[in-house]
C-alpha cells in the first residue's frame, strides 16, 4: 500500500483528548512540501513535534553517515513487515491481540491505555528520570539524553496501545494512520539502536568510560529481550525482536576494528609497506598495535566489564573476541605485504612470543572471567607463513654465503695478510659462518623447534654448496698466498670444532667436505713450501760449489807433479759427491755440476795444449767468469809466461763474445764466479808468473 504524500498534522476532530504523537524526520520532510497549503496547520499545533524533529535530525544524520548497511536497511525491513501486517489486517479482518493488552484504546490511539502500560511508562529509569518527568518528555528527547530505558518503556507503552487499537479494528477504515504511527515507533526503535552503537563507539575513546551509559545499554538490551522474547507467530512487525544484543556485539566488533586500525596510522604515506628494509617499521607497528590492544583490553577489564556486569550483562568475552578478530585480520594484511624473511621473522615472533604470551594482558583482574587469548594463527595459516619464511630464508642465506666468498676474494686480491692470533693465521671466514648460523637458529628457535631445525638444515646445505666454491677459488693459481692457505686451514678446523660439535644432527654430513677442503689446502701449501725448499737447496748447492772454488783458487801453496795430479783427482771425486748429495735432497741445479770438474781438469791436464779446450768449456758454461778468475786457475799450473799470455788472450776473446751475447743474462741469471773474490796475494803471484 503506498504511503500518502501529505498527512494531517493536528489531532483528529473526534479525538479531542489525543496525546502527543511521535513523528519522524521523514514525516516532517513530507509535511514540509505541503505546509503552504490552506489545510496545513502550523508546527506548534501538534505538541512535541518540533522537539521530535530536532532530536531525530541528529539520530537520522548519524544513521545515514555512520551506521552500517544492516542498520540502514532496518527501516526498509520495518516498512516491509509493516505493510504485510496491514494487508493481513485488511484482508482477514481484525488480528488477535497477541500481547494480552486490553481493548481499551491507549494514548497512542487517542484513548487511555491500560494500567500496565501506564505503570511501565511511569517507572523511574536508571538515569533518575521520575515518572512525572519521563511522562512529559518525548521519546526523542529521552534518547538524546541517553535515558534509553525510559525511552524504551515509553515506546513499549505506545507499541502496546497501537497493537490494541489494531486488534480492535480501529484502523480498518484508515490504515494509513496506523502505518504512520507504526512507522514513528519503528524509527524511534531505530534511533535507540543507533544510540546504543554510538555509546559503544565512544566507550574506548579518549573521554573515558561513562559507566552509567553502559549500564543503561545493558538494561535496555535485557529489557527488550524480555519484552520481545521471540518472533510472533503471526509475523507482526511491532512485536518482532529487535536483536539489540547482536547489534551491541556488532558495534563492539566495529569499535575494536577502528581501534586496531589506529595502530600505524601515522606511518609516512610514501613508505612502501613491502620494502625489504621495512622490518623495523613492521616491528614498530606491531609494538604500537600490541600496546594499543593491551591498554584497551585492560580498560575493558577495569572499567567497561564492571559497568555492564552490574546490570547482569557480560562484556569481557565479547570484547576479547572482537579485538582478537580485528588483530587477526590486521595481522593477515601485514603477512600478505611481507617481502623479506626479516619481516616474516618479526611477524612470527610477535604472534608467538608477544601476542601469544600469557603475560600479554598483564595482571588479570580476579573479578573478570579469566579467558586466555586464542591462537592468533590457525595451524594451516601458520604453516603457510613458516613456508613463506623458509622460502625467503633459502635465498637470504645463499646470498650471505656469496657475500662471504666475495669478501675473502677481495682480501686475497688486495694482498692483505691475515691476522695472527696466538701464533696462528686467522680469517673472518669461520666467525662469519658461525655467527650467521647462530643468529638464524636463535631467531627460528624462538618461534618453534620445527622452524629451528629447518633453518639449521638450510644453513648446512648452503655451507655444503659453499665449500667447493671456496676451495676452487682459493686454489686458483696466484689467487692466495701461503698465509691465506694457513688461515683457511684453521677456519675449516674451527668450523668442524664449533658447528659440528654444537649442531651434530644438522652439520654432521659436512665432516667429509670440511676434511677434504682442509687436505686440499694442506697439499697446496706443501707444494708451495716444496718449491721454496728446492730454491733453498739450489741456493745451498750454489753456495757450496762457490765456496769450494774460492778455496781452490786461493791455495796455500802451488801444486807440483804428483801432488797436482792427486789434487785434481780428489777435486773430481768431491765434485761428484757434492752433486750426488744435493740431487738426492732435491736440488735441480745441474748447471753447477761442471764448475769444479773443469778446474780439476785444468789442474791435472798432462797435455798443455788441451788446457785451452777446458777453459773454453768453463767460460761457455759460466759466462760470469772474469780475467782474475782465469789467471787464478792458470796459476795452479806451471805453464810459462808465453803460454799463459797466449791462453789469457784466447780466453779474453771468449769472454768478450760471451759479454756481447748478454753476459749472465744468457744463462738465466745463474751466478757463480762473479761472487768469488780473489785476494791481493793471488794477484801478486800471478804478476810474478
Amino acid at each position: 500500500m503506498p504511503m500518502p504524500q501529505t498527512e494531517a498534522s493536528g489531532p483528529e476532530p473526534h479525538r479531542p483528548q489525543e496525546p502527543v504523537e511521535l513523528h519522524t524526520p521523514a514525516q516532517g520532510a513530507r509535511r514540509a512540501s505541503s505546509e503552504d497549503a490552506p489545510c496545513a496547520r502550523p508546527e506548534g499545533s501538534r505538541p512535541g513535534r518540533g522537539t521530535l524533529r530536532r532530536a531525530f535530525s541528529r539520530v537520522s544524520q548519524r544513521a545515514l553517515g555512520q551506521a552500517p548497511r544492516g542498520d540502514a536497511g532496518l527501516l526498509r525491513l520495518s516498512g516491509r513487515f509493516l505493510f504485510r501486517s496491514l494487508r493481513r489486517t485488511s484482508d482477514n479482518g481484525p488480528a488477535g491481540d497477541q500481547t494480552g493488552a486490553t481493548s481499551e484504546p491507549g494514548p497512542a490511539g487517542g484513548r487511555k491505555g491500560s494500567s500496565k502500560a501506564k505503570e511501565g511508562a511511569g517507572r523511574q529509569s536508571s538515569t533518575g528520570t521520575g515518572p512525572e518527568e519521563a511522562e512529559g518528555t518525548s521519546v526523542a528527547d529521552l534518547i538524546s539524553k541517553r535515558q534509553l530505558l525510559a525511552a524504551f518503556e515509553q515506546l513499549q507503552h505506545l507499541e502496546t496501545g497501537l497493537l490494541a487499537e489494531k486488534a480492535s479494528c480501529t484502523f480498518q477504515q484508515d490504515p494509513t494512520d496506523f502505518a504512520r504511527r507504526a512507522m514513528d515507533v519503528c524509527l524511534h526503535y531505530d534511533g535507540l539502536t543507533e544510540e546504543i552503537g554510538a555509546i559503544v563507539r565512544e566507550t574506548l575513546g579518549p573521554d573515558g568510560v561513562d559507566a552509567a551509559a553502559l549500564a543503561e545499554v545493558a538494561r535496555v538490551v535485557l529489557a527488550e529481550e524480555e519484552a520481545h522474547p521471540e518472533p510472533p507467530a503471526d509475523g507482526d512487525f511491532l512485536r518482532t525482536p529487535r536483536g539489540w544484543r547482536q547489534h551491541w556485539e556488532d558495534a563492539v566488533q566495529r569499535s575494536a576494528e577502528e581501534r586496531v586500525r589506529q595502530a600505524g596510522a601515522g606511518e609516512a604515506p610514501g613508505a612502501a609497506p613491502g620494502a625489504a628494509d621495512a622490518a623495523p617499521d613492521v616491528a614498530r607497528l606491531l609494538a604500537e598495535l600490541g600496546g594499543l590492544v593491551r591498554r584497551d583490553l585492560q580498560k575493558v577489564q577495569r572499567e567497561v566489564h564492571p559497568a555492564y556486569a552490574a546490570a547482569g550483562f557480560p562484556a569481557w568475552q565479547t570484547y576479547l573476541s572482537a579485538f582478537h578478530g580485528a588483530v587477526a585480520r590486521r595481522f593477515q594484511e601485514l603477512r600478505r605485504d611481507a617481502r623479506s624473511y626479516k619481516q616474516l621473522y618479526v611477524l612470527l615472533d610477535w604472534a608467538t612470543n608477544v601476542y601469544g604470551s600469557p603475560d600479554f594482558l598483564g595482571p588479570q583482574d580476579q573479578t573478570v572471567p579469566s579467558e586466555p587469548l586464542p591462537p592468533l594463527l590457525a595451524p594451516d595459516v601458520r604453516a603457510r607463513l613458516e613456508d613463506d619464511c623458509i622460502s625467503f630464508l633459502k635465498t637470504e642465506i645463499a646470498s650471505c654465503f656469496n657475500r662471504i666468498l666475495q669478501l675473502e676474494q677481495d682480501r686475497w686480491a688486495a694482498a692483505e695478510a691475515p691476522d695472527v692470533l696466538q701464533g696462528l693465521y686467522r680469517t673472518t671466514l669461520s666467525s662469519d659462518v658461525c655467527m650467521l648460523v647462530a643468529e638464524h637458529a636463535k631467531a627460528a628457535g624462538a618461534i618453534s623447534t620445527k622452524l629451528e631445525a629447518t633453518t639449521l638444515g638450510i644453513c648446512a646445505r648452503a655451507l655444503g654448496l659453499f665449500l667447493p666454491r671456496f676451495k676452487q677459488a682459493l686454489l686458483e693459481p696466484g689467487a692466495a698466498s701461503e698465509p691465506d692457505l694457513c688461515a683457511s686451514i684453521n677456519a675449516c678446523e674451527d668450523l668442524r670444532t664449533h658447528l659440528l660439535a654444537k649442531f651434530p644432527e644438522s652439520f654432521g654430513e659436512l665432516e667429509k667436505p670440511l676434511v677434504a677442503a682442509t687436505c686440499a689446502f694442506q697439499k697446496q701449501l706443501l707444494q708451495g713450501l716444496q718449491g721454496d725448499v728446492q730454491e733453498t737447496l739450489q741456493e745451498l748447492h750454489r753456495y757450496v760449489v762457490r765456496e769450494y772454488l774460492a778455496q781452490a783458487l786461493r791455495p796455500r801453496q802451488r801444486f807440483r807433479g804428483e801432488d797436482r795430479l792427486s789434487g785434481s783427482k780428489k777435486m773430481r771425486l768431491e765434485a761428484q759427491a757434492i752433486s750426488n748429495t744435493f740431487q738426492e735432497l732435491g736440488s735441480e741445479a745441474k748447471w753447477l755440476g761442471q764448475a769444479i770438474p773443469c778446474v780439476a781438469d785444468i789442474m791435472g791436464e798432462t797435455r798443455k795444449d788441451d788446457i785451452g779446450r777446458h777453459l773454453e768449456t768453463l767460460i761457455r758454461s759460466y759466462p760470469d767468469i772474469r780475467r782474475d778468475h782465469v789467471l787464478a786457475i792458470l796459476a795452479l799450473r806451471r805453464l810459462g809466461h808465453c803460454r799463459n799470455q797466449h791462453l789469457l788472450r784466447h780466453t779474453q776473446a771468449l769472454m768478450r763474445d760471451a759479454a756481447k751475447a748478454g753476459g749472465s743474462g744468457a744463462t738465466g741469471g745463474r751466478v757463480l764466479f762473479e761472487e768469488i773474490e780473489l785476494s791481493t796475494s793471488v794477484g801478486m803471484v800471478i804478476t810474478c808468473i
